[in-house]
């Protein structure tokens, strides 16, 4: 399964649909792929930044199809969630500002 969480929305444009309904413009927002493990709970890293939707959907299942089955079977996924982060930047350095981000809001 495949989840898309909203950090803040940021720089999303809304626009119409042909049913009247808004909808986020989602081509321009950023978003973190993230690995975590569903059976260990370990929490969640940033492998990638990446600028648009689209592009960050196709990252995300780049990374499902590549995964070997012994990391599939050990309970490891991947998720995106839309954030202000750059993209681009050093997945180290996001994994360290998402886990900051993270215990600020929970303390």
């Amino acid at each position: 399964m495949h989840l898309i969480k909203s950090a803040q929305g940021k720089g999303n444009k809304r626009i119409n649909n042909p049913l009247g309904c808004e909808m986020t413009d989602k081509s321009e927002s950023s978003f973190a792929v993230v690995r975590f493990n569903e059976r260990t709970y370990q929490p969640g890293i940033v492998v990638a930044v990446i600028k648009g939707i689209e592009v960050a959907q196709r990252t995300l299942n780049d990374y499902d199809w590549c995964q070997s089955e012994e990391n599939r079977s050990a309970g490891w996924r991947y998720f995106l969630e839309e954030t202000d982060l750059r993209p681009g930047m050093d997945p180290e350095e996001a994994t360290k500002l998402r886990q900051v981000r993270f215990d600020l809001q929970e303390s």
